[in-house]
């Protein structure tokens, strides 16, 4: 009978660590997601910003972060996944930082861009890891 007492508390034990294991292992997984979307939250305020002090001039932009994969419509930049910068066409994507300019605002002389960052290793990657929209007050030259 005791042997059988102690088989049982035993396995509830068992029961137990199994269920601490398995809380430890989800809260590191949830804890690296929320150090990856920090660090996109980063990235893109960034992005933003440089955008909206360039008045929406891509190529001064572009210049400002560093990119060197840009045109009038889009910059994006490559990271690795240790968030270190990778030059178009390298080795070892696994994040992209894109702006994207929209094509109407709604509001005369606003323009208006959406920046993001993407995960590239989920192959269903439809949703961004952070995104946001950001506007600008296009002043045109007085003669």
């Amino acid at each position: 009978m005791a042997m059988m007492e102690q088989m049982v508390m035993l396995l509830v034990f068992a029961l137990a660590a199994a269920l601490c294991l398995q809380a430890f292992v989800k809260s590191d997984g949830m804890s690296k997601r929320g150090e990856t979307r920090d660090r996109a939250v980063v990235l893109v305020q960034n992005a933003a910003e440089a955008v909206r002090a360039c008045g929406g001039d891509f190529e001064e932009a572009a210049q400002l972060l560093g990119a060197e994969d840009w045109d009038e419509e889009s910059i994006t930049l490559n990271y690795n996944s240790g968030w270190e910068p990778v030059a178009p066409g390298g080795s070892g994507l696994h994040y992209m930082l894109g702006v994207g300019r929209m094509d109407d605002s709604g509001v005369p002389s606003m323009g208006k861009a959406v920046v993001y960052v993407k995960d590239l290793t989920i192959l269903s990657a439809d949703d961004d890891l952070f995104r946001i929209e950001v506007a600008w007050q296009e002043v045109s030259a007085h003669d």
